[in-house]
């Protein structure tokens, strides 16, 4: 099957590579049904794990935009703002 892709609503109509773990989207007029409920909340806590980090990144470390022009610089600076994550969840574990 694959490697599981979780993703949100926003690539419902897009296939994944590997096996599709899209959340389901609602239409207007047709209702989600409790399977398919239940099934984006499972998908959602896999995904807050991994967006966690980033939602903290852009809020925290104000890395909304990217003002440099060259593709290493921005890789550069994401780094550092992984870092710099990693030094603060640090001293939030510390308490």
């Amino acid at each position: 099957m694959g490697i599981p892709v979780y993703r949100d609503k926003g690539y419902f109509g897009v296939r994944p590579k590997g096996y599709d773990a899209t959340m389901t989207r609602a239409f207007r007029g047709f209702k989600l049904s409790i399977r398919s409920i239940l099934r984006n909340k499972r998908i959602s806590r896999k995904r807050a794990l991994v967006e966690y980090p980033f939602a903290i990144i852009k809020r925290v470390f104000h890395f909304l935009h990217t003002l440099v022009t060259l593709s290493r610089r921005v890789r550069v600076k994401f780094l550092f703002s992984c870092f710099a994550y990693n030094l603060f969840a640090l001293n939030v574990l510390r308490g």
